[in-house]
């Protein structure tokens, strides 16, 4: 019986794909459970419309990242930090704390998404990058500061 998957099936198929499936299983439980519906004539323009409109969403998406990665790109974050009198910092930079500066600049972005080998302990200026969707990724300078007290 051929169907058109409703879901992702593991070792089946992909959500939309047209596959030819023993009627039984198809019966018995990929109809029943809302995974598959058959592959009527209607149905297949029914799943090209659904196509057209996952494209349409992808495309928008991406233009979104795309943008979003440019106006980043490039940006300079700075985080001014207390030191003790050897220059040491008090605290490590974290992917945390740059994604929160980053959040207080207006850029959202998590920070599993921050790719940090190993947090900064030190004064400087630090390219990192930051990955997104889509493979797209950006470079940020995290500029490391002593923090004026006052």
């Amino acid at each position: 019986m051929r169907v058109i998957l409703l879901q992702d099936i593991e070792k089946v198929g992909k959500k939309y794909e047209v596959k030819e499936v023993t009627d039984g299983y198809a019966r018995n439980f990929l109809i029943p459970k809302g995974l598959a519906k058959v592959a009527t004539r209607e149905a297949l323009k029914w799943i090209q419309v659904q196509k057209e409109i996952l494209e349409k969403k992808a495309e928008v998406e991406l233009k979104k990242v795309q943008d979003f990665v440019s106006r980043i790109d490039g940006l300079e974050v700075v985080i001014p930090v207390k030191i003790g009198e050897e220059r040491q910092l008090f605290e490590s930079i974290t992917p945390q704390k740059i994604s929160e500066k980053l959040k207080e600049s207006g850029f959202e972005v998590k920070k599993n998404q921050i790719d940090l080998k190993e947090s900064i302990k030190e004064l400087g200026e630090f390219p990192v990058k930051v990955r997104f969707e889509h493979n797209l990724e950006a470079e940020i300078r995290v500029i490391v500061t002593e923090q004026k007290n006052g």
